[in-house]
Formats: C-alpha cells, structure tokens, sequence
C-alpha cells in the first residue's frame, strides 16, 4: 500500500487513521494469500539451501529474496535519504526522504534517478524494528497462518505412502511464497514505523505534556500520553470483522457461499491468529516506536528552543 505524503498535511490525524486502516486491509489480504501455501520452513533458515551459498550469500532463502527485492526498490528510489535540515546541531546528519519506508537489508545502492523531495515532516531519528518484524513473523506469524496448507500437504502425502518428517511442511513454492511474505513484512512494517507519525502529530499539538516526561525519561508516562484504549478495542473487533468477511468466497451473484450452514472462511485464513498478531505484536511494538520517537524528540535542541516549545500547549486526541 502506497500513501501520497507530498499532498495535504501527512500530521493529520484523520489522514494517519486512514493510512492505517487501508494498512489493514492490505495485512490482512496478504496473510491470506499466505495461508494458500504450506510453512516451507527450509526458506527461513539460513544456509538451508547451497545454491545460495554458491554465490556467496549465507543467509536464509527469504533474507536473499529481501535483499535483490529491496535492491531493486533501493534503484528505484523507494528507500533513500536526505541531508537533516538540522545538520547544523543534530546528531543525525541523514534522515530518510521516505519517512514511512523502512529496509530490511543493508548496504542498499543509491537510487538511479535524483530522489523525490519531500517535505519534512518527521524529526531526525535512527529508529528501525524491522528485525525485531522479520523475528517474530517467521517464527510466529508463518507457522501458525500456514498450519491449515501444511496439515493438508501432510495428509495428501501419507496417501502417497510418505510419512515422517518427509510428510510436512514443504511444497516447494519457495518463490510465491517469498514473494507474500515480503509482502506483508513491508505492510506490517509500514504500519508499525507510522507510530513516528502518529508521536509527531501529538506532540506538536501539545509539547508541554510531552516534554518534561522526555527529559526526565519516563516511558510509561509517555506511553499513557499515546494510548487510548477504546480505539485499540475498535480497532481489533474491525479486524475480526474484516477478516471474517475478507476469508468468505462468493457466489457468482455476490451471495456468499457457506459451508456446513456457517461462513467458510476458516479454511482460508486463522481470523483468531489475524485479531493476535495485532493485539499480541502491531501495538505493542508500535507503542514502542511512539515512545523511542518522543524519546529522541528533544535531541540536538538546546535548552532555549526546548524552553519554547514547553510553553506551548494544547489538547490531544
């Protein structure tokens, strides 16, 4: 999913919410698409595969398919970075011009044609959770999504007269696979790194709640600062209601089609596992991202400018 941040305030907090629920429906399709094929646990560890080692890359099959993937976006200018307008007394001299795209691999190549100007709109910053995303979505979010295709795959091998540890977990659809999973790891890294955006509207629109708990530090003021729990509580009934819906086939005429006298969606995708991946990581890692931000809010001001900013206050939302 794409957002246009050169047009209206990208600091809006309607425009943010909107950006986020769009995110959802893109998560949630992926995963989807996910569920169609089998765990393929060989993709994600490293050195399983020698044709990888051959040409001198030791990581797993889905790292490799990140690197040439974002090798590819990093040509076409999808991830760069700027010189900080606050250079001058910041400890971060870059920042990305891209400031909702953010790289699992490193050691991109610039952009082949000049890169976008964008406005500023996020303060200089060196936050990035995508390994703690890639962590967690290979060894939590895969084997569960995948577990209805790989007991399937399981059970159509023991027909074949295949049993044991040869029976499970691998199809061979190394590529598509690969291809959703990035897929998703960009949504759901997208969606966790907006939680800047979100501290950075808040706290401009009322510094003075902000910033003594910055200075002092205290996190769990801060993150009380950022956390409304009914809209969380909104937030995972829509995904369970989205999900639901998303995972139903339809009928020629619209009419969705049911099996057994219920919704057929199970089998397409875990809408439990959908509603956990949100509540159990997307907000707790994202809170975390608000707070590292606010955090490092005050960096490189000096006491006059941070003096400024206290004074002004204002109601948040």
């Amino acid at each position: 999913m794409q957002s246009n941040l050169t047009v209206g305030n990208p600091l809006s907090l309607d425009r943010i919410r909107s950006v986020l629920v769009r995110l959802e429906d893109t998560i949630i399709f992926s995963l989807i698409e996910r569920a169609q094929f089998v765990h393929n646990a060989r993709m994600y560890q490293r050195g399983a595969f020698k044709e990888l080692q051959d040409i001198g890359f030791n990581g797993s099959w889905l790292e490799w398919f990140l690197k040439e993937t974002e090798t590819f976006h990093a040509k076409a200018r999808r991830y760069t970075r700027s010189v900080s307008p606050w250079s001058h007394h910041s400890i971060y001299p870059f920042f990305p011009s891209s400031p909702d795209e953010y790289p699992f691999s490193s050691d991109l190549p610039e952009p082949i044609i000049p890169p976008l100007s964008f406005p500023q709109i996020l303060y200089p910053n060196k936050i990035n959770v995508n390994p703690s995303i890639l962590s967690f979505y290979t060894r939590t979010i895969v084997p569960r999504i995948t577990r209805h295709a790989t007991l399937l795959l399981a059970a159509s091998k023991r027909a074949k007269g295949i049993v044991g540890d040869e029976e499970h977990e691998d199809d061979g659809n190394y590529g598509s696979a690969a291809t959703i999973d990035i897929e998703i790891l960009q949504a759901i890294s997208k969606r966790v790194h907006y939680g800047k955006f979100v501290s950075e509207s808040k706290f401009i629109q009322d510094p003075a709640a902000f910033i003594p708990h910055i200075l002092k530090p205290n996190r769990p003021a801060l993150e009380a600062l950022i956390t409304k729990p009914e809209v969380e509580r909104k937030l995972l009934i829509r995904l369970q209601k989205k999900a639901e819906t998303y995972a139903q086939d339809f009928a020629s005429d619209g009419t969705i089609q049911l099996a057994n006298g219920s919704v057929n969606g199970a089998s397409k995708i875990d809408v439990a596992g959908v509603v956990e991946l949100y509540e159990s990581f997307i907000i707790p890692i994202t809170k975390e991202v608000e707070v590292d931000y606010l955090l490092q809010r005050l960096v490189g001001l000096s006491d006059a400018e941070i003096d400024i900013l206290a004074k002004k206050s204002g109601t948040s939302s």
